[in-house]
């Protein structure tokens, strides 16, 4: 990491991104985190959030609350409708959208990011 020395809060916040599959947001990393550290504060929590997803080692997903991926590949992500849980979708990503993008508005399209919207099965069940 090219910023700055790489304590103990931080090596802890990013590890908990990284084992995480449910996409966490800022407040379930720091409610997670809080009793290891409990000096740890809020502001800690996003600070370092926002410099590891400034340095490209974790992926800021951009809804609206934010929640952080220790996966940085491009992938499409599932987002639930009803409980608003979010996960990895296992299909290869189309690299072909961002040439047919570029063709079509001269933009040197660099990735892109795909969310699907439906119910998650627990939400779909409730529902029925």
């Amino acid at each position: 990491m090219a910023r700055t020395r790489f304590s103990p809060q931080r090596s802890l916040i990013l590890e908990y991104v990284k084992q995480s599959t449910d996409h966490p947001t800022a407040e379930e990393i720091y409610q997670a985190l809080k009793d290891c550290f409990p000096g740890l504060s809020r502001g800690t929590v996003y600070r370092n959030l926002n410099l590891l997803s400034d340095d490209g080692i974790i992926f800021k997903l951009p809804l609206p609350v934010e929640r952080f991926d220790g996966f940085t590949n491009p992938h499409p992500h599932l987002i639930c409708s009803g409980c608003g849980s979010v996960h990895d979708l296992k299909i290869d990503y189309d690299s072909g959208l961002d040439q047919l993008a570029s063709e079509s508005c001269g933009y040197q399209i660099q990735r892109h990011e795909s969310f699907f919207f439906g119910l998650c099965p627990g939400c779909a069940a409730d529902q029925q």
